[in-house]
């Protein structure tokens, strides 16, 4: 079992940049695999990007790639997503999830943190 917990979000103008952090707390936050997730309103879940426990191979949706950065520090027991040159299509609720399996369906979500960009 793990809670995670999102912070970082918030107003910022078009091409701005933003760090999410997500804390994770409970369990051993370096065995499970990571996961970035947004949504925007009236529009599904969309996934963003992952990082996993071993090697950290990291994956992220076309729309963000070379755009948007996802890493962990294992001592900090916390993953982020470091976005740059943000879009208003970026706009949305960003929520962390993680899981023990490399498949399948996420098991802990956090409770989501806002981010919005302006144009």
């Amino acid at each position: 079992q793990v809670q995670l917990v999102e912070s970082g979000g918030g107003l910022v103008q078009a091409g701005g940049s933003l760090r999410l952090s997500c804390a994770a707390s409970g369990s051993t936050f370096s065995r499970y695999n990571m996961a970035w997730f947004r949504q925007a309103p009236g529009k599904e879940r969309e996934f963003v990007a992952t990082i996993s426990w071993g090697v950290g191979s990291t994956s992220y949706v076309d729309s963000v790639k070379g755009r948007f950065t996802i890493s962990r520090d294992n001592a900090k027991n916390t993953v982020y997503l470091d976005m740059n040159s943000l879009k208003p299509e970026d706009t949305a609720v960003y929520y962390c999830a993680g899981r023990t399996t490399s498949y399948g369906e996420w098991h802990y979500w956090g409770q989501g943190t806002q981010v919005t960009v302006s144009s």
